[in-house]
């Protein structure tokens, strides 16, 4: 205890000096405006300003970049609550409560909700990074492809078991979704499949282009058909958050910082999968389940509190592994490298002042985020009192540009406006979306784990049982498929005795 106080009480010297102040409050500001560009995303924007930070120290360097990835992330919030328009796919699931909760004129809430519960995830999971760095990472170094193909079985599960409506069709997306993620270069073989002699095709389908395709434009082509929304009316003080939604939200807050720190330290799990697995278990354990998609806050709160608490996990495979966490931090880690530093075990012992300079930086950094949009989350609310006649323009024209600036390319806006049919066609016939965000997300990722698993097993993929923890997160998943109809029968046993009995 004594020697981290003494970590922390190094980093703060550090982190506190004005210039450090200075470019973490930089780095949180442009954070967020690049989240408000749909399709820019942490990864791209951390990539496109690095050139700017060679010129000052290492540690300086890092602490921006580190706030433009934690700041986008609640940038990309803004824009799915108040207009369906998630900035990258952590910010999918956001959409599902956070649009509806806006359309009722609570948008306010549900800006201010993702606020709180993103700095209490950020808070917490800098403790644990702090505390716990070093075991957690050679835990996550247990972790090869046979236990990550369990842990993306558990992802499609849970989504498929806790999707609202037909189970058969939340399956049937998710398997639409994992065969999108085929398009391109086979992971066994190295050859081109479904890629119809496309060149552009062969680095796969991407989902950025196809959340903002299915949630932006096929919103905005559904709500053409069934007649412009009503602009909301909501008085200011609606808009405000109450102390009620956060006593509501605390529990969701929790768990989702816990799921997300726990699929963080994860390499490759990234924060996508966590934000998705906290809504699907909030939504199972919540009393207020029935809410869910229709407006409910806590599926605000959970998936926010997951990402950020991931986020902020995925700094320990990078820092003691060298293996990154996710994209942003695949490309902070090429950032390292760039600087001269190069990351691993011995990165702690040998350069303490700038690892927990870092450290301590996203404590102040989230502190910033939180003073800034929290008292602002009501204004920005208020965008939703422009006539949905001039937001729709809006919306298509920065999908459509943010697509472009993806690869500086026209097909990523084409990918985008295909997959605006799609969503509008999927509203239509009310099939589920999520499934389908999952399968794209992590479709690419089962693959890799699928071959590799079956390298490591000689083909043989029954030889799973011999893994231990890959045999736990397989039955967790069997349970999840199972658990509802033993948990409906047993329930009918104990019923059926009394009824005889009347």
């Amino acid at each position: 205890m004594i020697a981290l106080l003494d970590n922390l009480l190094l980093g703060a010297s550090t982190a506190l000096s004005p210039v450090n102040l200075l470019w973490c409050f930089a780095g949180v500001l442009l954070g967020t405006v690049i989240g408000l560009l749909p399709g820019l995303g942490s990864s791209t924007g951390v990539a496109i300003l690095i050139p700017l930070t060679l010129t000052v120290e290492p540690v300086t360097a890092l602490i921006m970049l580190a706030g433009i990835y934690y700041g986008s992330q609640y940038g990309g919030t803004i824009t799915s609550v108040l207009l369906s328009t998630p900035g990258e796919a952590a910010s999918v699931v956001t959409t599902l409560d956070g649009y509806q909760m806006a359309r009722q004129g609570r948008a306010g809430a549900a800006l201010a909700i993702a606020a709180i519960g993103s700095f209490a995830a950020a808070i917490a999971s800098l403790v644990l990074l702090a505390a716990v760095a070093p075991p957690l990472a050679s835990v996550a170094l247990n972790f090869g492809p046979p236990e990550n193909l369990a842990v993306m079985v558990l992802a499609l599960v849970t989504m498929v078991v806790l999707a609202t409506g037909s189970k058969l069709r939340a399956a049937a997306m998710a398997c639409a979704g994992v065969l999108l993620a085929c398009v391109g270069i086979d992971a066994g073989t190295g050859q081109a499949r479904y890629t119809f002699g496309s060149v552009e095709l062969l680095s796969g389908i991407p989902y950025i282009e196809v959340v903002i395709g299915l949630f932006a434009v096929g919103e905005v082509l559904h709500q053409i058909r069934v007649g412009a929304a009503t602009p909301i009316r909501a008085r200011f003080r609606d808009l405000l958050i109450r102390r009620r939604d956060i006593r509501d939200s605390a529990g969701a807050i929790t768990r989702g910082t816990a799921i997300g720190f726990g699929l963080g330290v994860l390499p490759g799990a990234g924060s996508t999968l966590a934000s998705f697995m906290a809504y699907g278990l909030e939504r199972r354990v919540s009393a207020n389940s029935a809410q869910f998609g229709r407006g409910a806050i806590q599926g605000v709160a959970a998936p926010e509190s997951a990402n950020n608490a991931a986020a902020n996990a995925n700094f320990i495979p990078t820092l003691t592994l060298g293996i990154p966490g996710g994209a942003t931090t695949a490309v902070l880690l090429g950032a390292l490298t760039v600087y001269g530093i190069q990351p691993g075990p011995l990165l702690f012992d040998e350069q303490p002042e700038l690892v927990w300079g870092l450290l301590v930086s996203f404590f102040i950094g989230n502190v910033i985020l939180l003073v800034l949009n929290l008292p602002l989350a009501p204004v920005f609310a208020q965008l939703l009192r422009i006539p949905y006649g001039y937001l729709y323009p809006l919306i298509l024209f920065t999908s459509f540009v943010g697509a472009y600036a993806i690869d500086n390319n026209l097909f990523s806006v084409w990918l985008v406006l295909i997959f605006g049919v799609i969503g509008f066609g999927m509203k239509r016939f009310e099939l589920p979306m999520a499934p389908l965000v999952v399968g794209v997300v992590i479709g690419a990722l089962f693959e890799k784990a699928l071959v590799q698993s079956s390298a490591l097993l000689d083909g043989n993929l029954w030889l799973l049982a011999t893994e231990p923890i890959a045999v736990s997160i397989l039955a967790a998943a069997l349970l999840l498929i199972t658990g509802p109809a033993l948990v409906r029968r047993l329930r009918n046993r104990s019923t059926s005795p009394e009824e005889n009995h009347v």
